[in-house]
């Protein structure tokens, strides 16, 4: 299994701590300290092993599918204006993470990142619509196959750091990991309301990279 190299510095990290909690206790002749120290080392290192694998994902069908940018559970899914980005009417699709699932993001559509930010925010619960607009989140713009994609990695309250790994011009393909939600818990997906049919619906789980949330309508469509 793949590790996001991100996560390398915890699992390394956490896995030193416990065993030197674990080798005083056992110099100091202390039986619960070394117990303690050594099994949460290796406890926490593993889990965060589990946490930051990177699994293959393959995106199915042709470039008019659109693919889940992250696992878990899909909240919402609402119509609604953006103007920052997309300056239309758009679908919002937003996706919840929980501790257990992947959290390697990925590009629902194929095209060029002509957008990116870092916007420092509150840190409200992400259950709440308003957190997409005022908590800390990046912001990911992808333009291609005549339509627009909005990306937002919304922090929550109590873990604080999302990544990307793009930079603005650079070329993607559909299902190409773009990131990761380092504890992170909600991913929004904004598509232009007029080029897409949603095919998925609240309550729906999905996986990135591998789920088809929505798909293009034919050019002159309704």
């Amino acid at each position: 299994m793949r590790i996001v190299k991100d996560g390398w510095p915890l699992i390394i990290g956490l896995l030193l701590a416990g065993v030197g909690v674990g080798a005083v206790g056992q110099a100091l002749g202390c039986r619960v300290t070394m117990i303690t120290g050594y099994g949460a080392g290796v406890v926490l290192c593993a889990f965060m092993v589990y946490f930051f694998r990177d699994p293959e994902r393959t995106a199915r069908g042709d470039d008019s599918l659109l693919m889940a940018g992250a696992d878990g559970l899909v909240r919402n899914v609402e119509v609604l204006r953006e103007e920052k980005y997309l300056e239309t009417d758009a679908v919002r699709i937003s996706i919840f993470l929980n501790p257990f699932n992947v959290h390697v993001n990925r590009s629902p559509m194929g095209g060029t990142v002509t957008a990116l930010a870092y916007v420092p925010g509150a840190h409200l619960g992400t259950y709440l619509n308003s957190a997409s607009e005022h908590n800390e989140h990046s912001s990911i713009l992808i333009e291609g196959n005549g339509t627009k994609c909005l990306v937002k990695q919304i922090v929550g309250p109590i873990v604080r750091r999302v990544v990307y790994w793009l930079v603005e011009q650079q070329q993607i393909v559909r299902g190409e990991r773009i990131g990761m939600m380092k504890f992170g818990s909600r991913l929004d997906m904004y598509f232009v309301k007029a080029d897409v049919d949603v095919l998925v619906k609240k309550g729906d789980r999905v996986r990135a990279g591998e789920t088809v949330v929505a798909q293009l309508k034919r050019k002159g469509g309704a």
